[in-house]
């Protein structure tokens, strides 16, 4: 028998699930969360807060992230049929606001006089490269995704005069490496989908309880790596809180199956760097 404060609480939680699909569909946790890479490296290399390359970064994400969605609908429909009914009604409504937000910031980055305004043009290049074949290459798709991912601490190594510093590169190979491992893990949720396209990637070619082993294996290569980084003193001591992604990674990769929902992908898969960047924010309050 169901009491009237378990059903208010069922109430809460598909609320707290409808408002949290909602940020995945839109895209709009995505670009928190690349937003949260920037803020991890504004931080850790003890850089002054600014809100406009935040901006910049949240707004890039917003586009391509859209044009993925429009670009990926038939694939969708079998791998994620609510999000692709979801791009279906309002994919274009989010493409067109992700297609202001990017030009409005070429456009004030323009107006400012930013050197290096041209680099703005990178993110409408990548978006159209993925979607006309790189994603169909074997690995090279997870690579590139990485890649991508890595170009937000360079950008914002670049946009302060930091380039090259051992720190900014640092947090440009690592954030290129986990991204790529996540990249692999969110292949496992798109097995079916993939094999109907014609699309070769790890989950369909080695399996997807291999694709975990490997997946946690980079990442305790990752952190050994870190280590490594930090007792030679290459790196400050505080960058061992990179680390704590480390961990939520080696949490979630388990549990990484095909029949997982949107939620756990979308939400729990791709909110390591706004985890990562939430810790690096206490650590910079409590310790730093």
């Amino acid at each position: 028998m169901t009491t009237e404060s378990d059903g208010s609480r069922l109430r809460w939680l598909s609320s707290i699930r409808t408002v949290l699909r909602t940020l995945v569909h839109t895209n709009v946790f995505i670009s928190l969360a690349t937003v949260s890479v920037a803020i991890t490296t504004v931080s850790l290399t003890d850089l002054p807060f600014d809100p406009f390359p935040l901006f910049i970064v949240f707004a890039a994400t917003m586009f391509v992230y859209s044009i993925n969605r429009i670009t990926d609908l038939e694939e969708d429909e079998r791998n994620v049929p609510a999000r692709a009914s979801f791009t279906k009604r309002y994919g274009r409504l989010w493409l067109a606001v992700g297609s202001v937000l990017y030009v409005g910031a070429i456009a004030v980055a323009v107006v400012l006089g930013i050197s290096g305004a041209v680099y703005l043009l990178l993110p409408a290049a990548v978006a159209v490269a993925y979607s006309v074949g790189i994603k169909r290459v074997f690995l090279v798709k997870n690579c590139f995704v990485g890649f991508a991912w890595a170009v937000i601490p360079l950008g914002v190594g670049y946009y302060y005069g930091q380039l090259p510093s051992v720190e900014i590169l640092f947090l440009a190979g690592y954030v290129g490496v986990m991204i790529t491992i996540a990249a692999v893990v969110f292949d496992v949720k798109d097995i079916a989908g993939d094999r109907a396209e014609g699309i070769a990637t790890v989950p369909n070619t080695v399996g997807p309880r291999r694709t975990r082993l490997l997946s946690a294996a980079a990442t305790v290569v990752v952190a050994a790596a870190v280590l490594a980084l930090v007792a030679s003193s290459v790196l400050p001591s505080r960058y061992l809180v990179v680390l704590a992604m480390n961990g939520y990674v080696l949490c979630y990769v388990p549990f990484a199956t095909a029949d997982r929902g949107p939620l756990f992908y979308g939400f729990v898969v791709d909110g390591e760097h706004v985890f990562l960047a939430a810790v690096v924010l206490v650590c910079e309050w409590l310790v730093w």
